[in-house]
């Protein structure tokens, strides 16, 4: 550890590097002179009309089949989620 620290107070000690002087302030002037994007109302409109269509179709496909609902219980003799009921395909 005595190595490290060495190194690092003869790096404080080091004078700035001159290409590196300033650079703060070129960094933050290059930020501001960055137009912002703007997303047009466009993307929004199809967002939301996308969300829409898919809900309604989502509404209207009826479902499979209606099943049972297990009460999940882990000292239950029977449970849908045992080892034995998920290989063999039924509890």
């Amino acid at each position: 550890m005595d190595d490290l620290d060495a190194v690092l107070m003869r790096l404080a000690q080091a004078p700035v590097p001159a290409h590196l002087d300033g650079i703060e302030a070129r960094v933050l002037a290059r930020i501001a002179a960055r137009p912002a994007v703007r997303v047009g109302m466009g993307a929004g409109a199809m967002t939301i009309a996308a969300a829409l269509v898919i809900g309604v179709i989502g509404a209207g496909v009826p479902a499979r089949e209606a099943r049972a609902a297990y009460t999940l219980s882990p000292l239950s003799p029977v449970s849908p989620l045992a080892p034995s009921a998920l290989l063999l395909g039924a509890p």
